[in-house]
């Protein structure tokens, strides 16, 4: 019985998942010039960790299996799922975000200004949404391709 520890594809996604988020803490502070430490535990930004992951599963799974092993066809498309996700829906859903935080911004100083009628409750101001939910294009490619190369540079510690 093969122990998890020699499942290949499986840590070749969970390798490129933790370079892919520590990857975006240095990317950040050369952009920022500040260090963001909770970007490693986030979603979106470069690369994509979503498309890494997939992609090594992939790649790994055809190293192993064969690039024409249905296996391997299982774990393209839904590694293609996902990053199209990930660039489309989820990305929008950011963009969306972004349009509903300056309506909440709005609503909340609109509250601030109506306090001198009227006392409000504190749990009455709404929240903000998280606006960093998916991916550009170019964040999802070189994600995938962080993917392969995990799964490329680790394939000889598996045979």
């Amino acid at each position: 019985m093969a122990s998890i520890f020699d499942n290949f594809p499986l840590w070749a996604s969970l390798v490129a998942i933790a370079i892919a988020q520590f990857v975006k803490i240095p990317l950040q502070f050369i952009a920022t010039k500040t260090w963001q430490w909770p970007l490693l535990f986030s979603t979106g930004g470069m690369p994509s960790s979503h498309s890494s992951a997939v992609t090594a599963l992939s790649t790994a799974v055809g190293l192993r299996e064969g690039f024409s092993s249905n296996i391997f066809a299982i774990s393209a498309v839904l590694g293609i799922i996902v990053m199209f996700d990930a660039a489309g829906v989820r990305r929008h859903a950011g963009m969306q975000a972004v349009v509903l935080n300056r309506l909440v911004d709005e609503f909340n100083h609109l509250l601030e200004g109506m306090r001198s009628f009227k006392v409000k409750p504190k749990h009455e101001k709404a929240k903000k949404l998280k606006e960093l939910l998916g991916h550009q294009p170019i964040e999802v490619f070189i994600g995938a391709w962080l993917g392969i190369l995990v799964a490329l540079l680790m394939y000889p510690l598996y045979q």
